[in-house]
């Protein structure tokens, strides 16, 4: 998986406040432009959710635009990272939110939330299982057919290869990327199949979301190391920084990235 604050069950360190800004940019943290956001919103907001269960919920974006959406819906976003969770309180609070909603900073492995009308899984699938990928893709969607009531719906969020990548390009990405790590397309879909779904509907991020996702991800840092080059912290944020643009742009056009809204078959 890209070098970013997704990976597998990995709580990042704590943002220092002389530091560099977090993700200050990103109002999703994945490949979602805001008018397939409002998409996303008004599709899932008509099934009239009553409760919103939101997996590897980082700040929980997408579930509070569901909830605006959906007067009285009530929503509980899992996810290990404290300050995401802690954003996420603060956006549901701004918003007139905050009694309909709980972030509750746990693992999603196993979760116990459910089963919900609506439950959102994006860019999560590895928070719910142990298995190494593409199995725990697998996992997931197991899990989430648990997790969502019979008349409800699953968003999934979740890579897969545009094409398959040359040994080459792999060496240029994440540690250990191989090219048995994602299914391609069609092979996400059919693992949805069989893990009981029916696929409503299939959409997938634009170079356009992925362009501006990745330049979002690390726009606050790049302008920070710009003015702060004694800073301490300056040597390590350089390398982080120049890792992942370096991953970047190896599966630029290679990674794809699909949103499939899934109906539970009974």
């Amino acid at each position: 998986m890209p070098d970013t604050d997704t990976t597998p069950e990995t709580v990042p360190a704590p943002h220092r406040p002389d530091g560099p800004p977090r993700l200050t940019r990103l109002a999703f943290h994945g490949p979602l432009s805001e008018a397939r956001a409002a998409g996303l919103v008004r599709r899932l907001a008509a099934t009239a959710p009553d409760t919103v269960l939101d997996l590897g919920c980082g700040w929980g974006e997408l579930m509070l635009r569901v909830l605006e959406a959906v007067p009285g819906a009530r929503g509980t976003g899992v996810d290990l990272n404290a300050e995401d969770l802690s954003r996420g309180r603060r956006n549901a609070t701004a918003r007139g939110l905050a009694h309909r909603v709980e972030f509750v900073e746990e693992s999603a492995v196993g979760a116990a939330h459910g089963p919900a009308d609506l439950v959102l899984c994006l860019g999560a699938s590895h928070a719910l299982s142990a298995a190494e990928p593409p199995r725990h893709t697998d996992e997931a969607l197991s899990a989430l057919r648990r997790l969502v009531t019979d008349d409800g719906r699953v968003l999934l969020g979740e890579g897969f290869w545009q094409r398959a990548p040359s040994p080459a390009e792999l060496s240029g990405m994440w540690p250990e990327a191989s090219a048995d790590e994602h299914y391609d397309l069609a092979g996400l879909v059919d693992t949805a199949v069989r893990a009981g779904f029916r696929p409503e509907w299939v959409e997938t991020a634009s170079l356009d979301e992925w362009e501006e996702f990745e330049s979002a991800y690390q726009a606050d840092a790049e302008v920070w190391l710009a003015g702060h080059g004694d800073h301490p912290l300056a040597a390590e944020t350089r390398e982080r920084l120049d890792r992942h643009r370096a991953q970047w742009m190896n599966y630029r056009g290679l990674l794809g990235y699909a949103h499939l809204t899934l109906v539970p078959v009974r």
